[in-house]
């Protein structure tokens, strides 16, 4: 999803707000993860964040930029696009943990054989009142698997209720609640070190960690829409804000 518009006629650029997405007759409904700001922080959270004091606004920022570069690199790469860790001038275009990410989920293609339905996939519901970007819909041995790809140093409860929203925007969109069989986290930071035994889906620095369709669907999904009441009545009233810029000047 773009984060801009142009106008050719009024020469103009609009950025809009990340946290909203808009539908075609312009209805704006806040992002699953906008949402999801509102789920409780637990003791873990405020510890860590008396411990970097001032450098907590740095390091999210940075690890945010980081999965960004690392969700481009793995789209391109299913894409077909040969992806390259030097540029046209011979420099290295990336940082170490970014292409050893990377690294990993062409290890996970390589040795996993799979189709992918979906990348990066759009949805928007003004019935739900929530949207999202869906990363990955894969097949595996015939079974239909909702991905997240996460780049973090841990698995965080509420990663669950995202996929469990994700997969009510699948389910709305194409009116069957047979659409997807699983949802998993494909963790590209995690700290295997061997591949997998058995029905495992691992290799070393990355894993598929596959959801209990039960908690999907009676506690991930349950614990999303009280955190959606609760987003709802902090920001039920919050529009989205957007700045436009002139694609031109001249004095």
């Amino acid at each position: 999803m773009s984060n801009f518009f142009i106008d050719t006629n009024t020469k103009q650029i609009t950025f809009t707000d990340n946290r909203f997405y808009a539908t075609e007759d312009g209805i704006n409904v806040p992002s699953v993860t906008t949402i999801l700001s509102a789920y409780p922080k637990d003791a873990h959270f405020y510890s860590w964040l008396k411990q970097v004091g001032t450098e907590a606004d740095e390091i999210r920022d940075e690890a945010g930029r980081r999965g960004s570069v690392v969700h481009s690199l793995t789209e391109r790469y299913d894409a077909g696009e040969e992806v390259n860790l030097l540029d046209n001038g011979g420099n290295i275009g990336y940082k170490l943990a970014e292409w050893t990410m990377f690294e990993r989920y062409v290890d996970f293609r390589n040795n996993f054989p799979l189709d992918i339905i979906h990348s990066e996939y759009n949805i928007i519901s003004p019935k739900l009142g929530f949207a999202g970007t869906i990363d990955r819909v894969i097949q595996m041995d015939g079974v239909n698997i909702l991905v997240d790809i996460k780049t973090s140093n841990t698995i965080y409860d509420h990663y669950w209720c995202q996929l469990a929203a994700y997969k009510k925007l699948m389910q709305e969109q194409y009116h069957s609640i047979n659409v997807i069989d699983k949802v998993a986290i494909l963790w590209l930071n995690a700290k295997t070190r061997t591949a997998g035994k058995k029905d495992q889906i691992q290799g070393p620095g990355w894993q598929l960690i596959i959801r209990d369709t039960g908690l999907v669907e009676e506690n991930d999904w349950e614990l999303f829409k009280c955190t959606h009441q609760l987003w709802l009545a902090q920001n039920g009233d919050m529009q989205p804000k957007m700045k436009s810029y002139s694609l031109t000047h001249k004095l």
